[in-house]
């Protein structure tokens, strides 16, 4: 599992001209793009979860769980990409959609569960993903 968390101050995802997820918080808040490969598991989301909710990256280096930040996440199977040959991306490492919609999901009720405010994209769906990056601050945590 990989998330691409960024720091922000507001961000919002659209499908089809309607607003499905947004987050404005009063400070800082976390987009999570989400990408979900073959090998991972609902005890994996549930780690990535938890790391996501205590990383460190915000103002005075607090976490999304000291500040009660709210969480944009997205799927973003574009993650796992390989573009180690030729100039088309191979996307043969990202898990298919009966594997990767169930453990996004799961990612999404672990925050939840840690008493996160979440907000999501519509998995599947052709998205338009807007944010305003804050810092700019983005880290890649796998699993």
């Amino acid at each position: 599992m990989r998330v691409l968390a960024q720091r922000v101050t507001s961000a919002a995802v659209t499908v089809d001209g309607e607003v499905v997820g947004a987050i404005h918080p009063d400070g800082q808040g976390l987009l999570a793009l989400v990408g979900v490969t073959h090998d991972d598991d609902p005890a994996k989301a549930q780690r990535m979860a938890e790391k996501l909710w205590q990383l460190r990256i915000l103002d005075d280096e607090k976490s999304a769980s000291d500040v009660s930040a709210p969480i944009l996440v997205v799927s973003q199977f574009t993650l796992y990409a390989n573009t180690a040959k030729g100039r088309r991306p191979a996307w043969n490492a990202a898990a298919p959609r009966a594997v990767a919609e169930p453990l996004v999901t799961a990612f999404a009720e672990a925050l939840r569960g840690l008493g996160a405010h979440v907000q999501t994209g519509l998995f599947g769906a052709y998205m338009q993903v807007e944010l305003v990056n804050d810092g700019p601050v983005t880290v890649l945590l796998e699993m």
